[in-house]
């Protein structure tokens, strides 16, 4: 099964969190994930919302997104992104077709 996650995103620090996107970017080739959308924070249509960005990225099934946030490449660069900015990452699945 499909999975995906969503990670919402407050910049804290611009070129540390620009450094934070390409090297997490060369990390998600190595599972070959995939990119679905990034975008900049609009407006809410109901709820709450604290974040100016959102990125949503799909793996191969749930175990390759787990191997993936448990490398030593990605574990890596959690500090920098700590630095760059706050996040929260939440895993989803896609239903079987």
């Amino acid at each position: 099964m499909s999975a995906f996650f969503i990670a919402t995103v407050t910049v804290k620090d611009e070129e540390k969190f620009k450094e934070y996107a390409v090297k997490s970017k060369a990390t998600f080739d190595q599972f070959s994930a995939e990119i679905l959308a990034r975008g900049k924070y609009q407006g809410v249509l109901t709820g709450e919302a604290d974040h100016q960005a959102v990125a949503i990225v799909k793996f191969k099934d749930l175990d390759t997104m787990n191997r993936w946030y448990t490398s030593d490449e990605y574990q890596a660069l959690i500090p920098l992104r700590d630095q760059a900015a706050d996040m929260t990452i939440t895993q989803y699945v896609l239903p079987p077709a």
